[in-house]
């Protein structure tokens, strides 16, 4: 009988859980929700101003919504900030177990200078 290997636990998504906030979903709401704090606004007075609702608003706050384009756009415009700031990371937070939370990896790498290769066709 072959040996089973245990694989690790896995995210709705697929992805290995590990503890980091490494969804994109997570990360950008994290983002839009420190940006919301900042601004001193309510999630309702965010949605409002973004054309949506305020249950919407929560559940991409929490990395449960996937927003369109479009979407983002409207919710950078609330702010009145331009689209790339939603992916710029975040301070480090302290949560309330009192652990410290570090900028979400997924805007670190957005905003990385370092050069990708291509994975498209290559030009001859």
């Amino acid at each position: 009988m072959p040996t089973r290997i245990p694989h690790p636990p896995t995210s709705v998504s697929g992805q290995p859980k590990t503890g980091k906030p490494s969804d994109p979903r997570r990360a950008l709401g994290q983002r839009i929700k420190a940006l919301r704090r900042e601004h001193q606004l309510t999630q309702e007075d965010l949605a409002e101003g973004s054309g949506m609702f305020r249950t919407y608003m929560s559940r991409i706050e929490s990395g449960q919504a996937n927003p369109t384009l479009t979407m983002l756009h409207d919710i950078a415009a609330a702010f009145n900030i331009d689209i790339g700031e939603l992916f710029v990371p975040t301070e480090p937070t302290v949560t309330r177990t009192g652990t410290q939370r570090t900028a979400p990896a997924v805007a670190q790498r957005v905003v990385s200078p370092k050069p990708r290769l291509s994975r498209g066709r290559v030009s001859r």
